[in-house]
């Protein structure tokens, strides 16, 4: 047996590729949309993909699967297991095969068994891998958003995402149960999660890549509970936002995504498109970095730089799937990587592009403010100062005065800031709060400075300032 792991440091997501040597089979796990790098790895080892499977109707990323399946001929296998709501709807198609609780397949000499494994979602399931080459007892499971490094999915992602009121708290008692089951599972298994730190599927993710369920009944917070509603309250309290795209994936994995051979190409354009979109009300972003966007803009357009591993995931938050997206490209040659990545969450509709150098006709610059020239104006009178971090990043430190409105939620929230007062958007670095100006400059406040250095470094200053 083979095993290969794949990360996608955009996303916080693994997947892998499974492999019997001695017959030249073999199967990917929980694929991401771009298959590049499982078709190389596979030629590499002399495998051919013949089974692709996924643990769940992914909520952060379009899955790979169906584009798997085409360019390879493999089989498919779904989750049969939940209510009919968490059905998948392409499972008529001729390569796909629904799995249910104790399901077997092979791929070569690996024996892969089905584990129904609900409280992420309804139909979520894991899979024990066996080298029956070898062995008469499994090697590890794939746990998908079940169990990672630390930590247990979500399981209120159905309602703060999708909208499926009142299923949070009958998903963490599934989760629950879940983890009774895993409690009696032998030790040695190895686990196999689907994503990593950084990743909206859970709160305190590790950013180790693998486990043993030994040592996570030993240090997994959730492995700790005994009781149901302890853990119930333990599981959904101080979870993050969840980015608005996710109900979008949650659809087209629902559905089946479209094949990227079927996606148009979007050209390149010119200034006068960029005036016509902007004036449609049209969505811009512009990827360059925070200092030149600063120094140079195109008033309308928002600023969220590339140069940050999740910058899709920031975009995601904003998008309207129904409408069409354009992009200022951080340089010529970025645009492979942008698009690979913007279609990953399934922004499929990007018509066309501009190169950075289509800003140098325009003035208008993004004033930006430090801690210590911010101190200097204590106390705020006169000023707003918006903490567009998390609630939990708030609720664990946060500048006195300052007004929290998590980043992602701040187009819905506009009415509660005045147009006639400077506002102030302050994060934990400086890169939400650039992200933030550039919004509501886009939205039409003309008072706005960008506190370019974090909640750290503010303490400091106010550390400084206080012995001075």
């Amino acid at each position: 047996m083979l095993l290969r792991y794949f990360y996608d440091d955009k996303l916080a997501q693994a997947s892998y590729l499974v492999g019997c040597v001695k017959t030249g089979e073999a199967l990917i796990v929980d694929p991401m949309r771009d298959i590049t790098s499982y078709i190389q790895a596979a030629a590499k080892e002399g495998l051919r993909i013949t089974h692709v499977t996924e643990t769940h109707i992914h909520a952060d990323f379009v899955s790979g699967s169906r584009e798997r399946a085409a360019a390879t001929g493999a089989m498919i296998y779904l989750s049969d297991m939940g209510p009919a709501d968490w059905k998948y709807a392409y499972t008529d198609e001729p390569n796909v095969i629904t799995v249910k609780e104790g399901n077997r397949w092979m791929v070569g000499n690996v024996r892969v068994e089905v584990l129904h494994t609900p409280g992420h979602t309804p139909e979520h399931i894991a899979f024990m891998i066996t080298d029956t080459a070898g062995a008469d007892k499994p090697m590890g499971i794939f746990t998908g958003d079940f169990l990672f490094v630390g930590d247990v999915g979500r399981p209120d992602l159905l309602e703060e995402a999708a909208g499926f009121k009142g299923t949070k708290e009958p998903g963490a008692r599934q989760q629950f149960k879940t983890v009774q089951r895993f409690k009696a599972l032998p030790d040695y298994l190895q686990i196999w999660p689907a994503h990593g730190a950084g990743s909206a599927c859970g709160k305190a993710l590790g950013a180790i890549p693998s486990t043993t369920l030994g040592y996570e009944k030993l240090f997994n917070p959730a492995f700790q509970w005994t009781e149901e509603d302890k853990f119930v309250r333990w599981l959904l309290a101080g979870q993050p936002e969840a980015p608005w795209y996710f109900a979008q994936m949650k659809k087209v994995n629902k559905i089946g995504p479209a094949l990227l051979r079927d996606l148009p190409q979007p050209v390149q354009l010119q200034s006068a498109d960029l005036e016509a979109a902007l004036q449609a009300g049209q969505l811009v972003v512009d990827l360059r970095k925070r200092e030149e966007y600063a120094k140079a803009y195109a008033p309308g357009t928002i600023n969220i730089p590339a140069n940050n591993n999740l910058f899709s995931t920031f975009i995601g938050w904003f998008v309207d799937y129904t409408q069409p997206l354009y992009v200022v490209l951080p340089t010529n040659e970025a645009l492979d990587e942008v698009i690979k990545a913007l279609q990953a969450i399934g922004i499929d509709n990007i018509p066309g592009y501009f190169t950075p150098e289509i800003v140098h006709q325009y003035t208008a610059t993004l004033p930006v403010i430090t801690a210590q020239e911010l101190a200097a104006r204590l106390p705020l009178n006169g000023l707003t100062v918006v903490d567009v971090r998390g609630l939990g990043e708030y609720t664990d430190k946060h500048m006195v005065g300052a007004r929290h409105i998590p980043l992602g939620y701040l187009p819905q929230r506009l009415n509660e800031l005045s147009k006639d007062k400077t506002v102030v958007t302050q994060c934990a670095t400086g890169y939400r709060s650039q992200i933030a100006a550039s919004l509501l400059r886009a939205h039409g406040f003309k008072h706005v400075l960008s506190l370019n250095e974090g909640i750290d470094t503010w303490s400091r200053v106010l550390a400084t300032e206080a012995k001075a």
